[in-house]
């Protein structure tokens, strides 16, 4: 009876961690109202499933958003630790949030569902926290340029990673090259000065 049991738990933590990903995939692709049948089709469950584990869409999306910050922050305070050079920290963590479309996904779904939402912002705060300690070591070791803050960064990420309106082409291909420019202009010495001010999470979210 007990072996039952962990097996059930078991079967239920691999569906949910399938419905995630699913989910992050249909959200990406289809926004905001991202369809819960086409989610429960990837995922390979059946629409009861999904509707046992998330109560709607809109908690769904919620903890996709949650899990998707709390991955990107985990990954950015281990490679704070982790890698000697600061700047090469922050290298990678550039890309490895773009793989998981932070930039992209993370704004559009707590515009739509997560205002007031207190895990996303609990998420967004640590997040925030942890890209602005690797912002300050890198820069502290004299790569990177001064005049950068961590809205910078996001938005570049963001803008990126962002498939283009109405195009058919798979524009994954491109990210990681284009990401790798605009990492080698965040490089101290600076060739040429930034126009306007640095941009903070604040300045994005309009407040003052």
């Amino acid at each position: 009876m007990a072996q039952i049991a962990v097996k059930q738990r078991a079967d239920a933590t691999r569906n949910r961690e399938r419905i995630m990903a699913a989910a992050r995939e249909v959200l990406l692709e289809y926004g905001a109202d991202a369809p819960l049948d086409e989610v429960a089709r990837r995922a390979g469950v059946g629409n009861a499933t999904v509707y046992r584990h998330f109560a709607d869409r809109q908690e769904l999306a919620i903890q996709v958003a949650h899990s998707v910050m709390d991955r990107i922050a985990d990954r950015a305070e281990r490679l704070l630790i982790e890698e000697p050079d600061p700047f090469d920290a922050l290298r990678a963590f550039v890309h490895e949030a773009a793989d998981e479309r932070v930039g992209a996904l993370c704004p559009m779904l707590v515009a739509r569902f997560g205002q007031g939402e207190p895990r996303l912002e609990e998420g967004r705060v640590r997040l925030q926290g942890a890209v602005a300690r690797l912002m300050e070591a890198a820069r502290r070791s004299g790569r990177l340029r001064d005049d950068i803050d961590v809205g910078d960064l996001m938005v570049a990420i963001s803008q990126l990673t962002r498939p283009l309106p109405g195009s058919h082409c798979d524009m994954s291909r491109f990210i990681h090259r284009h990401l790798q420019l605009f990492v080698d202009g965040l490089e101290a010495p600076a060739r040429s000065p930034l126009p306007g001010s640095s941009v903070t999470l604040e300045d994005l979210r309009g407040r003052d």
